[in-house]
């Protein structure tokens, strides 16, 4: 359990670093199995900035959002729960609030589907109309999309911010990077095409 909330960790300052999670925002897991044998996940905490994180404010709990340990998890626990179960494949989540996803997010404008996304059968990338965060109602939404294609890898959530998901947090990560840098290129590009 040690190594899965290390992984979280350096994971978590990873993405702060980036500029991904500004603040206290944002939130990253891990599935694993347990001593027990049970799934697990390890989750960031409620309101603690991901860049000043340790291993001992690590959250775990089950797979119905039940605490196991005093630290209180992200107020998003249940999104994530309901992601690994409509998605044994999904094994790290990874929700930022990134600048320029997030913009296009509170636009009425698409991220477009670049090449690195894998094969580009759709235009843009997946969204989902606002829902308040931290609700239930947001969780089984995320859930549901997540669930209607096993080739979906990232969800913009609108007016909130965006999900990317992988086998593993290296996957998740590098494409929570991708899908900013995307944004980023997008807008420079109507800016220049504007003048």
């Amino acid at each position: 359990m040690e190594n899965v909330k290390k992984l979280i960790v350096d994971y978590s300052k990873k993405v702060y670093n980036q500029e991904l999670t500004p603040g206290k925002s944002g939130n990253i897991s891990i599935k694993f199995t347990g001593e027990n044998g049970k799934e697990l996940i390890a989750i960031t905490p409620t309101l603690l900035s991901l860049g000043t994180l340790k291993e001992d404010d690590v959250a775990i709990v089950d797979m119905n959002g039940n605490t196991i340990g005093e630290n209180k998890p992200s107020s998003e626990v249940y999104m994530h729960c309901y992601i690994y179960k409509k998605r044994e494949d999904i094994k790290a989540i990874v929700h930022t609030h990134s600048p320029y996803a997030t913009g296009f997010a509170h636009s009425h404008k698409k991220i477009k589907r670049y090449e690195g996304f894998g094969p580009i059968n759709i235009p843009y990338l997946s969204e989902i109309e606002y829902i308040k965060p931290g609700t239930d109602e947001l969780a089984k939404s995320v859930g549901e999309a997540f669930s209607k294609s096993k080739n979906m890898d990232v969800l913009i959530l609108k007016e909130h911010g965006i999900i990317t998901t992988g086998l593993n947090l290296d996957e998740a990560t590098d494409l929570a990077e991708f899908v900013e840098y995307s944004a980023k290129t997008q807008f420079i590009t109507n800016m220049l095409n504007s003048i």
